[in-house]
């Protein structure tokens, strides 16, 4: 096991939400109290403002985890008018921490935000205006009012966040290709591997030197048209700088074709994936022949793209991929 790196964790990457912005507060009916005069002047204040919702984007993945038992937010109301005409006080608004790379999408409009750096707000909602205080319907020929009206209602919604990782770079391949299996062994990441179609039912991330790595779930043909899991995986792809493509010695005469579906599948549904630097990755050596090993190495080369080999159960293999891997991460940086 190499010991350089840290697990970060499995993350929510799809979150549904409901929001609410602060409703404004009433405004009041008050009066002055003036010496000898039974009823003064209207002093009744105006209600504060509700507190508005906005988006904020973190640095930290999981956030959404946090919120997944909860997903309810709601800002601050406004508070009621005062006598001796003061404001109601203003809500708190509520901000929302989403991970860079998010995109807010409202269930009933269809509305879409994008958080694309660390820091950055958007406003999702905004609060009621506070109802005005009988001190703001005075005039000459109505000075005593006795009129008010309630704080208007805060804009609320629901909502869907969805997390595309902004990832140095994402494993993927068919199912069983080994991806988890090596992002544990380089990461000590706890990615659970089996035996069934969608080996990964999530991305997991890795921590690897200065950079982050991710485990995108198999893919498989027509994937791109929604086919299994589908875009449900493939958005992780679109924001990774550097692809590591895996296909398994186990595909026998068929690891090109196997290749070949997945990179059409990638292309069909972005075809800046396709632009995207890719090192192809063969992986369980240990199932062939140094002569078969070769061979496909070769045939693979001749794609022009840069071609390692491994099995996980050899040391050395394993040493001698991310060495390399973590120059390339660094060269693309």
């Amino acid at each position: 096991m190499l010991l350089y790196s840290e697990l970060i964790m499995a993350f929510v990457d799809e979150l549904k939400i409901y929001a609410k912005a602060g409703d404004g507060g009433d405004g009041v009916v008050r009066w002055r109290r003036e010496k000898y005069v039974p009823m003064g002047g209207p002093a009744g204040g105006d209600g504060g403002n509700g507190g508005d919702v906005y988006l904020r984007g973190v640095k930290d993945l999981t956030v959404l985890s946090d919120y997944s038992h909860n997903p309810k937010f709601l800002a601050e109301n406004g508070g009621v008018g005062q006598g001796r005409s003061l404001f109601g006080k203003n809500g708190e608004d509520m901000y929302i921490d989403v991970p860079i790379g998010s995109v807010i999408t409202s269930l009933e409009s269809g509305d879409r935000y994008e958080i694309n750096e660390e820091g950055q707000t958007v406003k999702l909602l905004e609060g009621g205006r506070g109802g005005f205080g009988n001190e703001h319907f005075k005039a000459s020929t109505n000075t005593t009012p006795v009129e008010w009206t309630p704080g208007k209602p805060g804009e609320d919604g629901k909502y869907i966040i969805e997390v595309e990782l902004f990832a140095d770079a994402g494993f993927v391949g068919l199912p069983s290709a080994g991806k988890s299996s090596l992002l544990n062994e380089i990461t000590n990441a706890k990615s659970k591997v089996a035996e069934y179609h969608f080996t990964t039912l999530e991305p997991h991330l890795g921590k690897f030197y200065e950079f982050i790595l991710a485990d995108i779930p198999g893919l498989i043909e027509g994937a791109a048209s929604g086919k299994g899991l589908g875009h449900k995986f493939l958005r992780h792809i679109k924001r990774t700088k550097l692809l590591v493509h895996l296909v398994s010695f186990e595909y026998g005469d068929e690891m090109m074709d196997k290749y070949l579906g997945i990179r059409k599948e990638l292309e069909d549904y972005d075809k800046g994936l396709g632009e995207k630097k890719e090192i192809i990755l063969l992986t369980k050596t240990d199932l062939v022949s140094e002569e078969e090993i070769e061979s496909k190495k070769k045939e693979f080369e001749k794609l022009g793209k840069e071609v390692y080999t491994l099995t996980l159960y050899d040391d050395e293999s394993v040493k001698a991929f991310s060495d390399s891997f973590a120059k390339n991460l660094r060269e693309e940086k």
